[in-house]
């Protein structure tokens, strides 16, 4: 995330998003919770979980409080700036840049439905209508 709104800088990888996802469910979580959550649909254990909650704390998109003989962790990441920078960086990667192409990408392989069409119909006229 490299974010001027947040003062972030971080690259999240997408086991770190799946812990992140924990976390914006619901909050503060001991490491335990998060593995509770997580571990068993991933096959991860609880080391895993907190190798992931340490490289998270490393890279500022969480902090933790101590709460007895346990941390409890919570997200500093916002969830809007994570998907901001992680679409952002989908579109670059894959489509040069421009949104154009990932639509015209999913309606040539038939994966609009009626409704994503009638949605994208609405958010162009609204930007039309701001303009």
């Amino acid at each position: 995330i490299n974010s001027a709104i947040t003062g972030v800088n971080m690259r999240v990888s997408s086991a770190e998003g799946i812990v992140m996802e924990a976390l914006w469910r619901k909050q503060p979580l001991s490491a335990e919770d998060v593995a509770a959550d997580v571990a068993a649909d991933q096959g991860w254990t609880e080391a895993t979980v907190k190798t992931l909650l340490n490289r998270l704390l490393s890279k500022g998109a969480i902090a933790a409080d101590k709460d007895g003989r346990r941390y409890l962790y919570r997200p500093v990441l916002k969830r809007e700036d994570y998907v901001l920078d992680e679409s952002t960086s989908l579109i670059d990667r894959l489509f040069d840049g421009r949104i154009s192409s990932l639509v015209t990408h999913f309606s040539e392989r038939e994966k609009l439905s009626a409704d994503d069409i009638a949605e994208l119909k609405r958010l162009i006229a609204e930007l039309d209508n701001e303009r």
